[in-house]
């Protein structure tokens, strides 16, 4: 299969989608105070970079990453349920670490779900390692925090 990894709009009818199946699932498991996601407005500002992975014409994931003027953060890592076990996840996220390094960023960090165990297995593949809230987040029972050097 050949998926190519590409600059995005959130705002593309697949990506959007994609995005909104992403949301779903985090307010079915988690208290709207501790849903940190962006909502596609929000994704579309200067400081987000937004990628989709695509096989032909179809958007298959979507990923981003906000810079935050020293590190990068990981926002909105989503693959179609219908594409995993394909590793797009981990190229995504491989994607992500070229073009946060491209940009001069020392480090990347997230926020992810506590109940998302796919999703901290992917995290740990691709390098990253457990840390301390950062930024504006606070310590909480449905957060995981990350970060990778770079």
């Amino acid at each position: 299969m050949t998926v190519t990894i590409t600059p995005g709009d959130p705002r593309d009818p697949q990506a959007t989608a994609l995005l909104k199946q992403s949301h779903a699932l985090m307010e079915s498991l988690f208290p709207p105070e501790d849903n940190h996601f962006l909502d596609i407005a929000e994704l579309c500002v200067p400081s987000i970079s937004f990628f989709v992975a695509k096989q032909g014409d179809t958007t298959l994931g979507t990923a981003a990453l906000a810079n935050k003027g020293d590190y990068g953060e990981v926002k909105s890592m989503f693959v179609s349920p219908d594409a995993r076990g394909l590793g797009l996840g981990l190229k995504l996220l491989a994607h992500l670490e070229q073009f946060a390094r491209d940009s001069g960023l020392s480090a990347m960090k997230l926020e992810t779900g506590s109940l998302l165990k796919e999703a901290h297995r992917l995290y740990v593949r691709g390098g990253f390692t457990e840390c301390a809230p950062f930024g504006a987040y606070e310590a909480n029972s449905s957060s995981l925090f990350m970060e990778k050097m770079l």
